[in-house]
């Protein structure tokens, strides 16, 4: 099945009790067979058409504020209108889950494949989860379930596949049983809701200066516990699947000397290379990241600390003359201790409990930026340009060249443009 029947198969599964949609390609067939399944009578959603995304995620943010189950999903240009709503949906802690098509943003008017989209919004207080296949995004977007409706967590999840290459691309998909689906993310109990007159709330108030700081650095302080949830919902959904998931996937890194970093179905393509380089001797690998945000930066320093040169694929621009995002975490992960006292200062109030800059937490041993290895950053495929074996092969003989000379060249390069 193509991913999209893949994710709708998985909102079936999961039965939410409400779906606010608006079409959009390439994610239009998501909603599409949902709705036939809604019309079918397969599950007890309450199906919103709605005539715009903006209107999407407002039903939907209305949705789960009064206690429901409550999912969307969208693409582009109507991810873009829904941005105002994205930072309420996660300023007021909803467990709401999208899956995301990735597609170019426009100007110039494109429906292909890139990450323009999505990584507009990284730091918008989602949690943001990759998927490099159809049986990831299906996986994924179940496990986001639970993640988000963790009262660790409480909050909103975007799944995200790779526009037309995976939602459109026919594969083998290994579909869990409805009762199992079920089973593994439990009946859904509001932390609160609109609509329990015995406990009322307070939803959309005005915060100006004396508590609005707070709440922000309370919603900071929920980005903790992510990354713990996530391995531990991904170890979880192995031992009924046969398919573990962790924040990424460290692809014949043990020994490596040089590795590409990469999200979505592009990790897939580079594993086939670093298998014939492999094959050839070269000590090569892949870091596949998962997990978007919060990003575990940590984490990656460790898999990534003994690599020679690093080359970071990015499929979207910043437009900052800095590189691709992507590049540009990993490379403040690598370079530069994150919980140094001069980003994290809590000296006013201290340390918010179980955070990752608890002085208890620290762990800034496996950081040692005398040994930093050299990374460099590939802008690619935007706007649904291929890239291919060759392309990617070439990227790795450069990253061995650098590991023998130590010298990078230029940092910032544009992978199969003309120019």
């Amino acid at each position: 099945m193509t991913g999209n029947e893949a994710v709708a198969e998985a909102m079936r599964q999961v039965n939410p009790d409400v779906v606010a949609a608006y079409p959009i390609t390439p994610q239009t067939e998501i909603v599409q067979i949902f709705s036939t399944f809604v019309a079918d009578g397969l599950v007890k959603t309450e199906f919103v058409t709605v005539e715009s995304e903006h209107s999407a995620m407002s039903a939907t943010i209305g949705a789960a504020a009064a206690g429901a189950r409550a999912m969307t999903a969208t693409s582009s240009q109507g991810f873009a209108l829904m941005w105002e709503m994205l930072y309420i949906a996660a300023g007021l802690r909803l467990p709401i889950v999208m899956p995301v098509v990735n597609r170019a943003l426009s100007a110039p008017i494109n429906i292909h494949c890139d990450h323009s989209d999505t990584m507009g919004a990284r730091d918008s207080g989602w949690i943001q989860i990759f998927s490099e296949n159809a049986q990831e995004a299906y996986d994924n977007v179940i496990q986001a379930v639970r993640i988000a409706e963790s009262r660790d967590v409480l909050l909103p999840a975007m799944v995200c596949m790779d526009g037309f290459i995976v939602s459109h691309g026919m594969e083998s998909v290994k579909l869990l049983k409805d009762e199992e689906v079920r089973g593994f993310i439990g009946g859904y109990e509001p932390a609160y809701s609109l609509l329990d007159v015995d406990h009322p709330i307070t939803v959309g108030a005005l915060d100006f200066a004396d508590w609005y700081f707070e709440h922000k650095r309370q919603e900071a302080a929920a980005e903790v516990p992510v990354a713990e949830v996530v391995r531990r919902v991904g170890e979880e959904y192995g031992k009924l699947s046969g398919r573990s998931y962790g924040l990424f996937e460290a692809y014949r890194l043990d020994d490596a000397e040089v590795a590409v970093v990469a999200l979505g179905s592009t990790a897939g393509t580079a594993k086939a290379v670093v298998d014939e380089l492999r094959r050839e001797g070269v000590r090569a690998g892949v870091l596949k990241i998962r997990l978007y945000r919060p990003f575990p930066g940590d984490e990656i320093v460790r898999v990534l600390s003994g690599v020679k040169a690093i080359a970071v694929l990015d499929r979207s621009d910043t437009f900052s003359t800095m590189g691709g995002p992507v590049f540009i975490d990993i490379k403040a992960s690598m370079y530069a201790p994150i919980y140094d006292d001069s980003v994290y200062d809590d000296s006013v109030h201290g340390p918010v409990r179980g955070s990752t800059h608890d002085r208890d937490a620290r762990d800034t041993g496996a950081r040692d930026t005398t040994q930093r290895p050299v990374i460099v950053n590939y802008i690619y495929g935007l706007g649904g340009r291929d890239i291919d074996l060759e392309q990617i092969r070439k990227v790795y003989e450069r990253l061995q060249a650098i590991a023998t000379t130590g010298e990078a060249g230029q940092c910032v390069s544009y992978l199969g443009v003309r120019e």
